[in-house]
């Protein structure tokens, strides 16, 4: 019988031990790792793919298909530079940089312990301001012409095509855009592993309100998006709303929550909400020409709508996800690693293991593969010992697993292995679909 899970954040290197875990299962990797990697860029394999579709996945189904009031959009990477003069990111899009004049390593000046805090021994340069986007050329030259940037956000997407989706698709606010993807910032100091990211991926909507509306829906979307987390199965004492402060605020904002979770390093931001007001649109307005208002043709009123923008990355997610779902527990003396996902987002939901290589096992495991494909996220595995693959299924967090032994062929049976209350239960062949469905609801 397992004892007790003893819960991650008790153990002081538990970010170094989902790192460990993370490459050896496959989930993330260095990204050019044989060459040295490079910093703030991670891969991603077979199951951290997997995982980081089904949070997309969720994501999407909540926010956009079950819902009658948003539309998706996917906007370019790489956009009309004009785009980050108007929304600010060129003049404003800055960290404050220091180096130190001895070692030449680069710090945030806003994350040391002072304004002439040592490193290392060395003296601190004056701080500057360091813009976080990339840029780059479009075309042969490179010249400031033809200067573009990665996109350091997916929201300017949504924004400058307000008028488009407005027009194409007649919604009548409020209603809100959805946008999932990558977004690009050359951040001073990336680090906790793919918490704090230079290439990441975001999933944001812009929900477009009245004026008079904004504080309510910031309200509505604070607690639709904490709900999400914890439908993920997160758990609720990880999680908590908090409210920025006056002085935390952008200039244009009449309020921002953020939803929090008790990372190892401490609570930390896993999504912002925010009221924009109407900064956004209006910025474009005014810089492109073109009319971005809309007008209520029901109470006779042209207006520049206000933005309740709930932001979320999917690699924060990711890791979230995998620290919650962490536990280490003794089982028959021995130590087991495994990953408690909530079978929604498992990358493995149901594992067919034969108990060995020999016919018929394999052959009638490849079948029951192919039959639940359908209904399950599947894998047939017949590497190894059983209890070798037992383990590498809990620690990438598979919710069962069904077996084929040299006893199926006789009573066309399987037994059916749970990953959390290590128990097995006999099925026959034919009651395994509905079987799984059953415990899986």
């Amino acid at each position: 019988m397992a004892t007790a899970a003893v819960p991650a954040r008790e153990a002081a290197n538990v970010m170094e031990k989902i790192v460990s875990l993370a490459k050896r299962r496959g989930f993330f990797f260095q990204s050019s790792e044989i060459y040295g990697g490079i910093q703030g860029i991670w891969d991603f394999g077979p199951p951290g793919v997997a995982l980081r579709n089904n949070i997309k996945r969720a994501w999407w189904r909540s926010m956009v298909e079950l819902r009658d009031d948003v539309v998706g959009i996917d906007a370019g990477i790489i956009m009309n530079p004009r785009v980050w003069v108007a929304s600010g990111h060129v003049q404003n899009f800055t960290d404050p940089l220091v180096e130190c004049k001895k070692c030449h390593q680069r710090f945030r000046a806003d994350q040391l312990s002072g304004p002439r805090h040592e490193a290392d021994g060395g003296e601190l340069t004056e701080a500057r301001q360091f813009n976080l986007m990339f840029k780059t050329f479009i075309g042969p030259a490179e010249d400031s012409s033809t200067q573009v940037y990665l996109r350091p956000e997916t929201a300017q997407g949504i924004f400058v095509n307000f008028a488009n989706i407005l027009n194409s698709s007649h919604m009548r606010p409020p209603f809100g855009i959805a946008q999932i993807g990558k977004a690009f910032r050359n951040e001073i100091t990336p680090g906790n592993s793919i918490f704090r990211l230079r290439e990441f991926e975001q999933m944001e909507l812009e929900y477009f309100v009245p004026p008079a509306d904004e504080l309510k829906w910031l309200e509505y979307w604070k607690e639709q998006r904490l709900n999400w987390y914890l439908g993920l199965g997160i758990k609720r004492e990880h999680l908590r709303l908090r409210a920025h402060d006056k002085d935390e605020l952008a200039h244009y904002a009449r309020g921002a929550f953020d939803v929090e979770y008790e990372f190892p390093f401490g609570w930390s931001e896993l999504e912002g909400i925010a009221a924009r007001g109407d900064y956004d649109l209006a910025a474009h307005q005014k810089a492109s020409g073109r009319d971005l208002s809309y007008f209520d043709d029901i109470v006779r009123e042209r207006y520049v709508p206000h933005v309740v923008e709930p932001s979320g990355g999917v690699d924060r997610a990711m890791l979230t996800l995998m620290l919650d779902a962490y536990h280490e527990e003794e089982v028959r003396g021995e130590q087991r690693v495994v990953l408690k996902f909530h079978h929604s987002v498992a990358p493995i939901q149901v594992a067919i293991l034969p108990l060995s290589r020999k016919e018929p096992l394999i052959t009638t495991a490849q079948k029951v593969e192919h039959e639940l494909r359908p209904y399950f996220r599947t894998e047939y595995d017949d590497t190894q010992s059983i209890g070798k693959r037992y383990r590498r299924q809990d620690e990438i967090g598979t919710p069962f697993a069904v077996t084929i032994d040299f006893e199926t062929d006789k009573d066309q049976s399987a037994t059916i292995r749970s990953r959390d209350a290590m128990t097995q239960i006999r099925i026959p062949l034919a009651q395994l679909r509905p079987k799984l469905q059953e415990l899986f609801a």
